[in-house]
């Protein structure tokens, strides 16, 4: 399990995009990169320099890569697995990482962001068809139910993150059911529902290489 304790806040700030690591700050005026709009560093607000194609496809996959709070092994991984799949390999790998079950905690609006659910997870707070998964890799597939456990459902982290959540901020491929403190991972997502800005052709050319 990837565990990155640095400041994720100048992670955003070198990937020159909003990556979402803080929860519910990110949408805040205290947000890191709308305050400072430039890569982290002594030469951050000075730094120019024209980026080669391979810069260009490096910095792609660094920005999805940490997104996803993942080790390159783990990334290099979904990739090699969703190559081998039909389709497109872009939207297959897309597809995997938002099928994981830390991912999907957190965009049910169970987890406050991306770390709270992956150590929520690991503690053994949620069930998935009432079965008990600690494994924040784990892949859903269509019509599994996720739920939090009985021995967790006065967690105030959980309450808390469930009351910031906007309904809108719900991705359609899965369904939420607030009172029941359970979600549905309804169907396999599309590329357009996917709440991720990058270009996932460029990581497929830099990984063909």
């Amino acid at each position: 399990m990837a565990r990155d304790t640095g400041p994720v806040c100048k992670q955003c700030r070198r990937e020159n995009a909003k990556l979402h690591l803080k929860g519910e700050r990110c949408f805040s005026p205290k947000c890191a990169f709308e305050r400072k709009g430039y890569p982290p560093g002594q030469h951050g607000l000075n730094r120019r320099f024209k980026q080669s194609n391979y810069g260009i496809q490096l910095r792609e996959k660094q920005k999805i890569r940490r997104m996803y709070g993942l080790y390159e092994r783990q990334f290099r991984n979904t990739y090699k697995k969703a190559s081998a799949e039909k389709g497109v390999t872009g939207e297959n790998m897309l597809v995997k990482l938002e099928s994981r079950f830390e991912v999907v905690i957190y965009r049910l609006g169970m987890a406050s962001s991306l770390r709270a659910a992956r150590q929520l997870v690991s503690h053994g707070h949620f069930e998935i068809n009432g079965r008990k998964v600690d494994i924040p890799s784990y892949i859903l597939r269509p019509g599994d139910v996720v739920r939090v456990r009985e021995s967790a459902r006065k967690l105030e982290i959980i309450h808390d993150a469930m009351r910031r959540l906007h309904q809108d901020r719900i991705v359609p491929y899965l369904s939420l059911d607030k009172a029941r403190m359970e979600g549905t991972y309804v169907s396999r997502p599309k590329r357009e529902e996917i709440p991720v800005t990058a270009n996932e052709q460029l990581v497929v050319e830099l990984y063909s290489r």
